[in-house]
């Protein structure tokens, strides 16, 4: 085992002094391909503050599925089609915003499937980051922001129906990165133009909970998709396609992300995954990372709420 470990360690070594990351994590044949998303040192910012924990799973929530009804795939994208047709995936830009983008994508999808499609709302992500007091451009606690939606209400502020919502997302710009951006401030008011005052626009959930790994594909079935936090490696930023495990690299920091469903590819199975990098990223903005064995800490909880339909 020592000899194999050493072994190891000196092939990585030879990669990284006249190869790449990159080169290495394809050498190995694993279930997943890397590739170049971004400019080395111009990476994503990580936004989930350091300590995150997931909600407290409640016991108040049941599901009337049985474990042996469970498929093997699910993809909300095919299970409420007519709520996926305005979204894509976001882009974060020069901010560690992750954890607004993941919650208010959350909220997005689940007033949609909770209201049957009478709804559609692309929530503000600007709002969320600005206004919540959940965090800012350097970090956030996304269970926070489901407090906010439900106590406060959020507002909209993307494309829905080729319409502009009250606030869109205002820190623009691709990777790399000439430098991160302060938090813009909070603004109670929606852009001009706009048929409805701030006020007018808050849309309210009634009940955040968190969720475990062993319900988690009931209430994906069920309700939709869920806020997942995992550690980010510094091979994932060069994740292009297949099945994402921990290869090589240290740890960078907490992301928090949309988990959408879950399937296998090649046999292994794997959980579907939104990310908010833009489509530069993986599988045009989306990632599977490998299920049923905790990888990055991907399973230790999940983040959930519940819309309260006007």
């Amino acid at each position: 085992m020592m000899l194999v470990q050493v072994l190891l360690g000196v092939t990585l070594t030879v990669y990284l002094a006249h190869g790449s990351q990159i080169d290495y994590v394809n050498s190995l044949s694993t279930t997943w391909k890397a590739g170049k998303n971004f400019e080395k040192g111009s990476e994503p910012a990580l936004g989930l503050s350091p300590g995150y924990k997931p909600l407290t799973p409640s016991s108040e929530i049941t599901y009337d599925i049985a474990d042996e009804d469970i498929p093997e795939n699910f993809d909300p994208r095919v299970q409420w089609p007519e709520c996926y047709t305005v979204k894509e995936i976001r882009n974060q830009g020069c901010c560690g915003s992750c954890w607004a983008f993941s919650t208010s994508e959350v909220i997005s999808d689940r007033i949609c499937i909770a209201s049957k499609n009478k709804q559609q709302v692309e929530v503000s992500a600007e709002d969320v980051l600005t206004c919540s007091g959940a965090g800012d451009c350097q970090g956030g606690w996304p269970s926070s922001v489901f407090d906010y939606y439900v106590d406060e209400g959020v507002i909209s502020g993307g494309l829905v129906d080729s319409h502009k919502g009250c606030q869109p997302y205002t820190i623009i710009g691709d990777h790399p990165c000439a430098s991160y951006v302060p938090t813009p401030k909070c603004q109670k008011s929606c852009i001009a133009g706009y048929n409805r005052t701030y006020t007018q626009d808050k849309h309210f959930g009634s009940k955040s909970y968190g969720v475990s790994t062993k319900e988690v594909q009931k209430e994906l079935m069920t309700n939709g998709p869920v806020a997942a936090t995992f550690t980010v490696y510094n091979d994932f930023f060069s994740y292009k396609t297949g099945v994402y495990h921990h290869v090589t690299g240290q740890a960078e920091g907490g992301h928090a992300v949309k988990l959408l469903g879950w399937g296998v590819e090649n046999g292994v199975d794997y959980w579907l995954v939104a990310n908010s990098w833009g489509t530069v990223f993986g599988e045009k903005g989306y990632f599977k990372i490998r299920r049923g064995h905790n990888d990055c800490g991907f399973e230790g909880g999940f983040d959930a709420v519940t819309p309260k339909l006007e």
